[in-house]
């Protein structure tokens, strides 16, 4: 049975509607990761869920129980916001501890809950300090510790990672996923940084202007998007358009301009219609000369190369003019190719994804705002 049901929710801000009709379902000590960008209604859904504010239609439903009316501070889910709501006149010990505290623990059962879960955060020789002599990072992992201290069964994260140093970043979601299983909490997570919500997630939930976008685990997200969207926001994509121009037992044959067709592992789609092929960078191989035309082998001029770390980014214009971008290991022998060479890029039809081609035309249907 799942802890956490919304069903149908909506919320209006007069015309603007920022969570659309959304469903879905959180599991009994389930870690959701809810992804999106600026203004796609995760702190909203969040604040619904949290019962701050109240939603225009639909219902939420905690362990089996209508909670749409029920007061925030009577719901057993604790929102840790991303302005930190810190008491400042309290130290940091006991902005933790006013969570047990107030749920009649003991002073010294609470003190210590308290310091253990400032231990995890890396503040516990803080202990004593005031909010405003903490930098802002310090203070978001002040308000995560009460979160986590407050022994209420759901946690729900705004941005809980959001001002700290990339390098803590990632230390600490490690460490608050663990702490996570551990308790056995249920716990939504926002965040708008996809590898934060692949690496925590057990499943995760992809919002667009206040519409759900999909639901499902991050291997799925990530190998099967559910729309062109998905596809762009969630890694790093290519997005060719075309026509179907046959369909055979095991894929199809797709047309791109200027007549270069490529191969798809793809049978959902008539011949005639007008198609969008994805296909990851890291999906496409690249070779230092230009030979096009075997199955899913194009040739293309290097128009820009950047380095990134583990791999190397190769920007290159098809004979059609269409642009391709292809991520290879760095310090695989395309190392030698340089900006202006003539190289081939290839891809298998295993590794395409399909969608219909968006009425509103590819640019909007890939816009994040």
């Amino acid at each position: 049975m799942p802890y956490i049901s919304v069903r149908n929710l909506t919320k209006r801000f007069g015309p603007l509607k920022a969570v659309d009709d959304i469903s879905f379902e959180v599991r009994d000590g389930e870690y959701l990761c809810v992804l999106g960008s600026t203004g796609s209604g995760k702190t909203t859904l969040l604040r619904l869920i949290s019962g701050i504010i109240q939603p225009t239609e639909g219902g939420i439903f905690f362990g089996g129980m209508d909670v749409s009316g029920v007061p925030a501070e009577e719901r057993d889910a604790v929102y840790v916001p991303q302005t930190y709501a810190l008491f400042p006149h309290l130290t940091v010990l006991e902005n933790v501890a006013y969570g047990p505290l107030s749920k009649e623990v003991p002073r010294s059962e609470a003190g210590e809950s308290a310091l253990r879960v400032l231990r995890m955060v890396r503040l516990d020789a803080r202990a004593d300090a005031y909010p405003n002599e903490l930098s802002g990072g310090m203070q978001q992992r002040v308000a995560l510790a009460r979160g986590l201290a407050s022994g209420s069964n759901t946690l729900l994260l705004d941005e809980p990672l959001g001002a700290l140093d990339i390098r803590l970043r990632v230390e600490l979601r490690t460490e608050l996923r663990r702490l996570a299983k551990e308790s056995g909490l249920t716990v939504i997570h926002v965040t708008h940084d996809q590898e934060e919500a692949m690496t925590i997630g057990d499943r995760i939930l992809v919002l667009r202007h206040g519409k759900l976008q999909q639901h499902s685990t991050p291997f799925h997200v990530y190998n099967r998007p559910g729309n062109i969207f998905v596809a762009n926001f969630v890694g790093n994509s290519n997005f060719l358009e075309g026509i179907v121009e046959n369909r055979e037992v095991i894929g199809s044959v797709i047309r791109l301009r200027e007549n270069l067709r490529v191969k798809v592992a793809d049978v959902s789609f008539e011949p005639e219609e007008p198609v969008v092929v994805a296909v990851r960078e890291e999906k496409l191989s690249i070779s230092p000369r230009a030979r096009g035309g075997k199955e899913n082998r194009f040739s293309g001029e290097v128009e820009a190369i950047h380095f990134l770390g583990e791999w190397t980014r190769y920007t290159v214009r098809l004979t059609n003019g269409d642009q391709v971008a292809a991520r290879v290991p760095t310090g695989s022998p395309v190392k030698a190719v340089a900006v202006g060479d003539w190289v081939s890029v290839s891809f298998s039809p295993v590794h395409t994804h399909v969608y219909e081609s968006p009425t509103i035309g590819l640019q909007r249907e890939l816009e994040v705002y």
